[in-house]
């Protein structure tokens, strides 16, 4: 059940952001030559019009190709003959139809169930109730950076150990900022505050949801963000990083734990996790990184910038270069995911 439910996550996510590129190479009027979901020989495809529907065998990846998108050609319909910023265009659609997807599905979660306000639960004997914050009262901003769910005072927590941080608290509509100093936590060496969140989800009207369900999707792409610095700082091992298949044995995991709450439950862990994934390959793709799309954009803001293209030739070799890196590098992750089940 756990690899039927990765893969329709998987392919929901994929699909939609390939679909993006799709959509404005239409739009754009750029012969898209196929369109795939999954990688490696083909099991399935048809003809349709100029292009070719496949499913793959693999199925991790996906792909829109489009005429003369990493070859040199004269057709008036190939990406290359297309104005810069109508191909700008294109190959953001991808990242930025992930994030719109996260948001539609978030609108799903805090529609049933509501948003975690970050209205906090005071500890005794700790900073947070020294300096005078009481429980009920809401955490409004965390050195100046605004808060709007809870679990984003729980990344801070967790990011910043042992730091001096200025809360900025909300009581009976009146604002008021502290200090404060973390105490260590003996029992479980951690640093703490001393609040906790209150553990109730708040509805609201669709104004609300409409609003939560964009902090919920800003939550995860800020969390990925950060993530990603700790990985440049050192501060994450390999160990802590997931390929597909710990992703399959989380999805899997996750399944067992909430199926016996429920088909309800299980739906919106599921919802849950698609938002962070898809948050999370948004994200990634427009890192400025050779084969993904941010590297494709960089070449072409330079372009825009500079007024002429690159050379398409050597443009090609530096995505064919960084594509032979990520393979190696998903092949390296998907060996330790494997070694990390045993």
């Amino acid at each position: 059940m756990k690899i039927v439910l990765a893969l329709l996550i998987f392919s929901l996510i994929i699909v939609i952001h390939e679909l993006g590129h799709f959509l404005l190479a239409k739009k754009n009027g750029i012969c898209v030559t196929e369109f795939s979901v999954g990688m490696g020989p083909r099991l399935v495809s048809f003809v349709r019009g100029e292009t070719r529907y496949s499913l793959k065998i693999l199925p991790f990846g996906g792909s829109c190709m489009m005429l003369g998108e990493d070859e040199s050609s004269d057709d008036d319909r190939a990406f290359g003959k297309k104005p810069v910023w109508a191909r700008i265009a294109v190959i953001a659609a991808g990242p930025i139809f992930n994030f719109i997807l996260a948001f539609i599905l978030s609108l799903f979660i805090v529609g049933s169930i509501g948003y975690d306000a970050p209205i906090v639960r005071v500890m005794d004997g700790y900073p947070a109730q020294e300096a005078g914050i009481q429980t009920g009262d809401t955490i409004v901003a965390i050195n100046n950076e605004k808060i709007n769910l809870y679990r984003e005072i729980s990344v801070y927590v967790q990011l910043n150990q042992g730091k001096t941080a200025d809360i900025t608290y909300e009581r009976d509509g009146v604002k008021s900022t502290v200090t404060l100093v973390p105490k260590l936590n003996e029992e479980n060496g951690s640093y703490l505050y001393g609040f906790q969140g209150a553990g109730e989800r708040t509805k609201g009207n669709a104004l609300t949801i409409i609003k939560y369900s964009a902090y919920e999707v800003k939550y995860w792409i800020n969390l990925t963000i950060k993530s990603l610095g700790m990985i440049f700082e050192g501060k994450v091992t390999k160990d802590d990083v997931a390929g597909p298949v710990g992703m399959v044995n989380m999805i899997g995991d996750t399944y067992e734990t909430s199926k016996t709450d429920g088909a309800f439950y299980v739906w919106l862990n599921m919802l849950n996790i698609s938002i962070w994934l898809s948050a999370n390959l948004g994200v990634m793709n427009l890192l400025p990184l050779p084969a993904l799309d941010g590297g494709r954009l960089v070449f072409l803001f330079i372009e825009a910038i500079r007024g002429k293209a690159i050379n398409q030739e050597k443009e090609g070799m530096v995505h064919f270069v960084g594509l032979m890196l990520l393979m190696a590098l998903m092949i390296f992750v998907m060996f330790n995911d494997i070694q990390r089940l045993f």
